[in-house]
C-alpha cells in the first residue's frame, strides 16, 4: 500500500508571487510613487479588508466542509480593493498613471499591513492567502493597465466598458479559484478536482459580490473620485458581517451536534473518543472519494451521531462494537438512531445517513457506506496493537462482497496510508 506523493504545487506558486513580487517592489522603490492619493486610499482600504477579514485556518473555516468553500476569499473587501485598484484608470476624470509594478506593491503592502494580527495569531494559511492576492493583482493589472496607456479602452465607453470590466473580474476571479484549489491540494493532499469545483461554486456566492464591487469602485472613482470607495465598499462589508455571523452560527451547530454524540460516551455505550475519530475519518474518506462540501457536512454529524441509538439499549454493547452484532439488531439499533436525530431538529440527510448505516451495502447511499466501513474499522483497530490497522484493512478488504463498499475501503486505505496508519488521538 503505497502512499500518495504530495503535491509539490505550493512551493513554484509562492515562488512565482515572490518573484513578481520583488521586481514590482524593485521597479516601484526605483521609479516612485505616481497619484500617491489615489494610492494611500487603495492602499487602506485593502489594509482594512484584510483586518476585519476572518482568515480561515485550514481545517476550520475552509476545511469544515470543504477547503475553500465555505469562506473561499477569506478577506472579499481587501479582495474587492486590490481588484479595483488594478483596474482603475481615471480619478475623478482625470487619467491615472500608475501601472502593473505599483499596483502589486501597493496591493501587497497593504495585505502585508492587515494580515500582522492574523499572522500573531499563528494562522498558517497567510502565505497562501498573500500569493494569491499579489499574483490575482497582478495578473488582472497586467491584462487592464497596458490598455488603459494605450486607450484601448478607453475608446470603448458605456455598458462596453462596464461589461469589459467585469468579464476581466470574472477571468480573475476563475485564475484565483484555480490557484486557491491548487494551494489547498499541496497543503492538504486532497483531491484536486473536487477542491475546485467547492472553489467555483464559491464564486456564485461571496465571489460574485467581490467581482461587482470591485468593478463598481473603478468606475466610481473614474467619475466622482475616491469619496466613492467607502460608499461602494460599505455594502460588501456589512455582507463580510453577515457572513461572519452566519459562519458563527454554523460553528455553534457543529458543537451542539458534537455534544449530542458525547452523550454515549458519558452514559458509557461507546468508548470516549469514538464518535469523534469516526467523524474525522469519515471526512478524509469522503474528500478522497471526492464529496462536495455540503456533502462533507452531512457525512461528518452522521459520523458524530451514528451510535446514538445505542442509548436506546437496555444491557449496552461491549465496549459499543455494533460491527459484530447481528444484521436485525445493528438495522434496530440504525433505525432508533435515526429517529433521535430527526427529533434533535438536525438536517434530515444526517438522519437518513444513520438510519441506513445497517442497511445492504449496495442499496446504501455513499455517506452511510463511508460511516459503516470506518466505523467498523475503528472498532477493529481499538486495542490491537502495531499490527491492529492492517489486520483491520485486511478484514475489511476480505469482507466487501457483501458487507462493506470496496471503493469505500481502497479510499480508507489510502487515506491511512497517507497518514501513516494512524488514527485521530482520543479525548
Amino acid at each position: 500500500m503505497s502512499a500518495r506523493r504530495p503535491s509539490c504545487l505550493r512551493t513554484p506558486i509562492h515562488a512565482a508571487a515572490a518573484l513578481l513580487a520583488a521586481v514590482c517592489l524593485l521597479t516601484t522603490l526605483w521609479t516612485g510613487l505616481d497619484e500617491r492619493p489615489l494610492a494611500l486610499a487603495f492602499g487602506l482600504l485593502v489594509t482594512v479588508g484584510e483586518l476585519t477579514g476572518p482568515h480561515y485556518r485550514p481545517g476550520s473555516g475552509e476545511g469544515t466542509s470543504a477547503p475553500g468553500a465555505r469562506g473561499r476569499e477569506t478577506a472579499p473587501l481587501g479582495a474587492a480593493g486590490a481588484l479595483s485598484y488594478a483596474l482603475v484608470a481615471a480619478d475623478a476624470g482625470q487619467p491615472t498613471h500608475h501601472g502593473v509594478p505599483q499596483v502589486v506593491s501597493v496591493v501587497l503592502a497593504a495585505s502585508l499591513l492587515g494580515s500582522v494580527p492574523h499572522i500573531a495569531r499563528g494562522q498558517r494559511a497567510t502565505a497562501d492567502h498573500l500569493a494569491r492576492r499579489v499574483l490575482t493583482a497582478g495578473f488582472a493589472a497586467v491584462c487592464c493597465q497596458p490598455l488603459h496607456q494605450e486607450g484601448v479602452l478607453g475608446t470603448w465607453g458605456g455598458p462596453a466598458y462596464a461589461v469589459s470590466l467585469l468579464a476581466l473580474l470574472s477571468l480573475t476571479a476563475l485564475c484565483d479559484a484555480v490557484l486557491a484549489a491548487a494551494l489547498a491540494h499541496s497543503r492538504t493532499r486532497w483531491p484536486f478536482g473536487p477542491l475546485l469545483r467547492d472553489q467555483l461554486r464559491a464564486l456564485l456566492g461571496i465571489g460574485s459580490a467581490v467581482i461587482a464591487t470591485g468593478a463598481v469602485m473603478a468606475l466610481g472613482v473614474a467619475v466622482v473620485g475616491l469619496w466613492a470607495l467607502p460608499v461602494f465598499s460599505l455594502p460588501l462589508l456589512l455582507a463580510q458581517m453577515s457572513f461572519r455571523r452566519y459562519a458563527a452560527v454554523r460553528t455553534t451547530y457543529r458543537q451542539t451536534i458534537a455534544s449530542l454524540a458525547r452523550a454515549t460516551e458519558v452514559a458509557g455505550y461507546t468508548p470516549a473518543g469514538h464518535a469523534r475519530r469516526v467523524a474525522a475519518l469519515s471526512k478524509a474518506v469522503g474528500r478522497d472519494l471526492g464529496l462536495s462540501g455540503p456533502e462533507l457536512s452531512v457525512l461528518e454529524y452522521a459520523a458524530l451521531m451514528h451510535d446514538i441509538g445505542q442509548l436506546s439499549l437496555v444491557d449496552p454493547v461491549p465496549a459499543g462494537a455494533t460491527a459484530g452484532l447481528p444484521v436485525a439488531e445493528q438495522r434496530r439499533i440504525a433505525l432508533l438512531g435515526g429517529a433521535v436525530v430527526r427529533q434533535t431538529g438536525v438536517d434530515a440527510a444526517v438522519a437518513l445517513v444513520v438510519e441506513r448505516q445497517a442497511d445492504p451495502c449496495r442499496e446504501q447511499p455513499v455517506a452511510a457506506r463511508i460511516v459503516r466501513a470506518v466505523n467498523a474499522y475503528e472498532e477493529k483497530v481499538r486495542d490491537a496493537g502495531p499490527g491492529g490497522p492492517l489486520n483491520a484493512l485486511e478484514e475489511l478488504r476480505l469482507a466487501t462482497a457483501g458487507d462493506y463498499a470496496p471503493e469505500v475501503v481502497e479510499a480508507l486505505a489510502r487515506v491511512l496510508s497517507r497518514d501513516c496508519l494512524t488514527l485521530p488521538a482520543a479525548g
